[in-house]
């Protein structure tokens, strides 16, 4: 428990380093609003639908009586829901890190500065940054769309699918969606994505206390744009204490007043 708490501490002073940094704040909310916008479109589309997929998908129960017909499709229909919300909440955060590359990248390396006084760079262009963020982000989709599948089969065990599978899949997405907000500092590190993912796992515990309150905070669409940027800069304290540049912050630190404001402000005016 002291392990999730240290994720969540790392959560919180991320939210406080933007609160302290109010420009930057604003800086890191544009990619989330355009991405806000897609998703709760298509959100909206699968509420409506969600309801004649599962009649489409289960014909077999067309001559059931009442109440098994609608116990059944009605626990099917939640389930679609669930894993429209499962792939919305990762791919949300990839996508939006995808669009907002330079305003997170600048953010996160604010973030730096203001811990040491530099910045880790990459040294790669542009292009190729968002080449290997894409690549990253396909590859955590595919592992979050099997899990997804294994979760949506699991589902139709009696209580347990109704119970423990929806609390597995929070636990899952939180995992990943560390895994993308940590990816932001850890690839200008040149860290590997399977080296990102061995980190986590041994900190899965702190990976979790990051991951899963964003995942139920992120449930509610607009609070997810404005917990963006203290994610990446929460995110961005944590991979320097993954790739050993800090050492490990107790849960208690989470209470600190907000850093200092220094020179890192000055770059957006």
């Amino acid at each position: 428990m002291r392990d999730f708490g240290v994720g969540f501490g790392y959560l919180l002073r991320g939210q406080k380093w933007v609160a302290g940094h109010g420009r930057w704040f604003g800086f890191g909310l544009l990619p989330g609003l355009v991405t806000l916008v897609l998703y709760v479109a298509a959100l909206t589309g699968l509420g409506y639908g969600a309801d004649d997929l599962t009649a489409w998908a289960t014909p077999f129960a067309d001559d059931w009586g009442s109440p098994w017909q609608g116990l059944l499709r009605g626990a099917l229909t939640f389930l679609v829901f669930a894993l429209g919300l499962f792939l919305a909440v990762i791919t949300f955060t990839a996508v939006t890190l995808l669009v907002g590359q330079p305003f997170y990248e600048s953010l996160s390396e604010a973030v730096d500065r203001d811990e040491d006084g530099e910045a880790p760079e990459s040294g790669l262009p542009l292009w190729r940054e968002l080449w290997i963020s894409a690549r990253d982000s396909l590859r955590v989709l595919a592992r979050v769309a099997l899990y997804g599948i294994l979760l949506f089969a699991a589902g139709f065990i009696p209580v347990v699918g109704q119970t423990v599978v929806p609390v597995i899949g929070f636990c899952v997405s939180g995992f990943f969606l560390t895994e993308e907000l940590t990816a932001v500092a850890l690839q200008r590190r040149r860290v590997e994505f399977k080296e990102r993912l061995g980190m986590l796992r041994g900190r899965r515990a702190a990976a979790l206390g990051f991951g899963v309150p964003l995942v139920l905070a992120f449930l509610i669409p607009f609070v997810a744009v404005l917990l963006m940027p203290g994610a990446v800069a929460g995110a961005t304290l944590m991979a320097r204490e993954l790739n050993g540049e800090t050492p490990a912050e107790d849960a208690d630190e989470a209470g600190a007043p907000a850093p200092r404001r220094t020179d890192a402000d000055s770059r957006l005016g």
